[in-house]
């Protein structure tokens, strides 16, 4: 996988405060619990990650930007904007990289207005509902997709 940019992994709106928001839903890692498990991941898969974390739309947006330049791919859990935020939607359609959505808890199994994401129609895959594993198992399923995407001949050969 050498030659490959980093994958951005993004959390948005209140992800800063895992571990202590609602324990029950979210677990007890810590969003620098989460990172570390990342990066641990990552590592054993022979690529780096990068993170940002923003309660700001506009933040979140500038972030995706500058990915379009500098990742190879996105792992995003956009919070409470993945219901509302067109503008990111918009940003991550314009970055032209694979998107993998993920979340802690299983949206559909919350409440109505959860249901719906924008986020998901341009995600390559959504991986919702296992805890801080759910960012790990996002890790792997992009690695995967970059390596089916990597042309023969190309890194990973």
């Amino acid at each position: 996988m050498t030659g490959l940019r980093p994958i951005l992994v993004l959390n948005g709106p209140n992800l800063n405060m895992l571990g202590v928001r609602e324990p029950h839903i979210y677990g007890h890692h810590t969003l620098g619990d989460v990172e570390d498990m990342c990066r641990e991941r990552a590592a054993a898969l022979g690529v780096e990650v990068t993170f940002g974390q923003s309660n700001y739309e506009g933040e979140l947006v500038g972030m995706i930007q500058q990915a379009r330049d500098g990742a190879s791919g996105i792992v995003i859990n956009p919070g409470a904007y993945t219901h509302t935020s067109v503008a990111i939607y918009d940003a991550l359609k314009l970055a032209e990289l694979p998107v993998i959505e993920v979340h802690l808890s299983n949206p559909h199994r919350r409440e109505e207005f959860r249901h719906h994401s924008y986020i998901s129609l341009v995600a390559e895959g959504i991986v919702a509902g296992f805890g801080a594993r759910s960012f790990v198992m996002a890790i792997e399923g992009m690695v995967g997709y970059l390596r089916r995407q990597v042309p023969a001949g190309g890194p990973g050969d």
